[in-house]
């Protein structure tokens, strides 16, 4: 049973409906995540504060705050992932773009690679 036909190198059918390559990429990425990038944190946001900020919406597997090897200083982002893909779309649209600890932070979905 075929689900997904290449109709050309820029559209897919897919079960009787055409999709643009683009928007299907565009569908896989957006939803196929539990892993969030966090930029413009505070150098003195920790992982405790990340933690409490996103526990709210679901289960947290792992927060990490990236920083300087030398300095030990938070470099300004970080992740955090969660156990399902609601909790991750959940935790997106509320937090973009509120404030946690004086800085207002951007949420976006993680890119593998």
């Amino acid at each position: 049973m075929r689900i997904a036909t290449i109709v050309n190198s820029k559209t897919l059918l897919f079960q009787n409906s055409a999709l643009h390559l683009h928007q299907l990429l565009l569908c896989v990425r957006h939803h196929s995540t539990t892993k969030l990038f966090l930029a413009g944190l505070s150098h003195n946001t920790n992982e405790t504060v990340l933690r409490d900020t996103f526990k709210q919406h679901g289960q947290i597997i792992e927060v990490k705050v990236i920083c300087d090897h030398k300095t030990g200083e938070s470099k300004g982002y970080g992740f955090v992932r969660f156990n399902s893909e609601i909790a991750a779309t959940s935790a997106r649209k509320e937090l973009h773009g509120r404030i946690v600890d004086g800085r207002r932070i951007r949420v976006g979905y993680a890119h593998k690679g």
